[in-house]
């Protein structure tokens, strides 16, 4: 596990300075949760951070106790919504996690969720935009398609709205989609390399399998696809209403975080996979998109075009557009109604 290797971030040490001026905070609200958890442990883990801030409305402080007996340097720290905590827990934070909000039980798609975590995510926004305002946000709370809107609208309404510092973490997908590809194909996850674009949810979900250097037959691809765009749904059901995807989203969350860290050092060539303001499809009127971006010190860089598609992954695309947009203007009207 790439935590356990303390996250490959030698490169990025080199640049970075001890001093109180250069301390990077990072904050996880919703740090006693099923995500919540296990991501603030590999998130200990990071040497890039100093200050490891844990909040949640209980065991805030309980989780921060656990961790802060590590043999690692660095400070934790833990909250609860008592004598402003949630305002300490963000306040000088350099990037702020969110995987708040309730998991998805067998039945439940994304969008279910939506009347509970929403709620959730904007009370979060609304005190971010006060107190961290500069803060880089990563929203896991699901659904993401209308989550990362909500937290974009707050923080417009605050006047403090820059998108290239709000992210949709979608890196679960590309995670997923390496380790499913490689299980059919027999190969390393290595090499299976796959970009995933468009939502965080079912047939927003796209791969791009015709860029990989695998070749799958048409069954295969369909199969494959279907196993990306749902592998929610396995997790959901294996683990028979107890719970949804946390290890693997937790995995993937940190993969994220460890890279935005590594950018805002001011190391080059990172790109990973997330939903951000984007202008790939505001032609068609959406304006949040997950793609390729190239992430630098102010949070997005490039943002990469999708490359060739085949047939099918056009016809994946032209599905994926109306539903995503749905799904985007539910999260803008949330905050406005």
């Amino acid at each position: 596990m790439f935590a356990v290797r303390r996250l490959n971030v030698e490169t990025a040490k080199r640049a970075f300075s001890s001093s109180a001026a250069n301390a990077t905070k990072v904050a996880v609200l919703g740090a006693a949760g099923g995500i919540g958890q296990p991501l603030a442990l590999t998130l200990k883990q990071n040497e890039l951070i100093s200050h490891l801030s844990l909040y949640d409305i209980v065991n805030g402080p309980g989780v921060a106790a656990d961790l802060d007996h590590i043999d690692i340097d660095g400070k934790v720290t833990g909250y609860t919504p008592d004598n402003d905590g949630l305002k300490h827990a963000i306040t000088d934070a350099t990037i702020i996690v969110i995987p708040a909000g309730v998991p998805r039980k067998p039945g439940m798609t994304r969008d279910d969720l939506f009347n509970t975590n929403a709620g959730i995510v904007r009370d979060l926004a609304n005190a971010a935009a006060q107190y961290a305002p500069k803060a880089h946000m990563a929203i896991i709370s699901n659904p993401v398609n209308s989550t990362v809107p909500i937290v974009s609208e707050i923080f417009k309404k605050h006047k403090v709205y820059d998108p290239k510092r709000i992210f949709g973490v979608t890196t679960l997908d590309v995670v997923r989609a390496s380790r499913f590809a490689s299980q059919m194909k027999g190969t390393s996850t290595k090499k299976e390399k796959i970009t995933v674009v468009g939502g965080h949810s079912g047939v927003t979900i796209i791969p791009l399998l015709s860029q990989t250097s695998s070749n799958f037959t048409d069954d295969e691809l369909k199969a494959l696809t279907h196993r990306i765009q749902f592998g929610g749904d396995e997790v959901v059901k294996a683990k028979a209403g107890s719970g949804s995807a946390t290890l693997s989203m937790s995995y993937a969350a940190a993969r994220f975080v460890n890279s935005l860290l590594r950018a805002l050092k001011g190391e080059s060539g990172i790109i990973e996979p997330a939903y951000v303001r984007s202008p790939l499809f505001e032609s068609k009127g959406l304006e949040y998109f997950a793609s390729n971006v190239e992430l630098c010190h102010d949070g997005v860089g490039k943002i990469h075009d999708l490359g060739p598609l085949n047939q099918y992954e056009k016809q994946l695309l032209e599905a994926a557009l109306p539903e995503l947009k749905k799904n985007i203007a539910k999260g803008v009207d949330f905050v406005h109604k």
